[in-house]
């Protein structure tokens, strides 16, 4: 009976100390994930006053190409450097430069007369999703992890497409791209949160750059659609 229990001890010892590990990396991904959201505002603000906005609406392929390249490069980089000090710098550099290329949708909305309620709307939106997700991912038993390969072709087919669609410019794909956008995207932060929760992702780091974009993208399209259907000319 004695040697049952000590052989009981160190599965104990590592159970605790995964544990501990989960909650650490869940601690830090969320204060780094409130961190982010500083730079991302500021890029914001200096895409608005220095008319950076306009010069991307006024060029949408350039300003898609400069996205594409700026936010896979910077990504990249970030993955590379995760396990130092210089990988938290390399995220809050990629947030900044995600809230400069934000600043055009922004810019778009804000000349609404409600804009600001659209924001504040689409934030609180956002937020809600959040919540949700959040909560599902820390009380279900059921592992939603197996849907990470599907999620991730229709994110290159929603790149795909959305590309495709500067060019084309229909309405009804637009809409329809969002909608699918914001559906995808919950579901991957669904993916992430457990994974984070269950001890899947067990760098900070790549914990908030995988939740950032997952908000980021459900912010934006959320934020378009409230554009098309709830935007005041007056």
């Amino acid at each position: 009976m004695s040697n049952l229990h000590q052989s009981s001890l160190p599965q104990d010892a590592r159970y605790a100390s995964q544990t501990v590990v989960r909650n650490r990396v869940l601690r830090n991904t969320y204060w780094l994930l409130a961190l982010s959201l500083i730079p991302t505002v500021l890029g914001a603000m200096v895409g608005l006053s220095s008319g950076m906005n306009q010069f991307m609406s006024a060029s949408p392929g350039t300003s898609t190409i400069v996205f594409l390249v700026g936010a896979f490069g910077l990504m990249f980089l970030v993955e590379r450097n995760k396990n130092t000090s210089m990988g938290v710098v390399l995220l809050l550099a990629f947030t900044f430069f995600m809230g400069l290329m934000l600043s055009r949708l922004l810019g778009h909305i804000m000349g609404l007369g409600n804009g600001s309620q659209l924001i504040m709307l689409a934030f609180g939106g956002t937020a809600a999703v959040f919540g949700t997700m959040a909560t599902v991912a820390s009380t279900t038993k059921r592992d939603f992890t197996h849907m990470q390969k599907f999620l991730f072709i229709g994110v290159i087919l929603l790149i795909v497409a959305m590309v495709a669609n500067i060019f084309l410019q229909i309405p009804a794909l637009t809409i329809t791209l969002s909608v699918l956008a914001i559906g995808i995207f919950s579901a991957f932060l669904l993916v992430d949160l457990q994974r984070i929760i269950n001890g899947g992702e067990t760098n900070y780091i790549s914990a908030t750059l995988a939740v950032y974009l997952d908000l980021y993208n459900i912010f934006v399209n959320l934020l378009m659609l409230l554009g098309i259907f709830g935007g005041s000319r007056d």
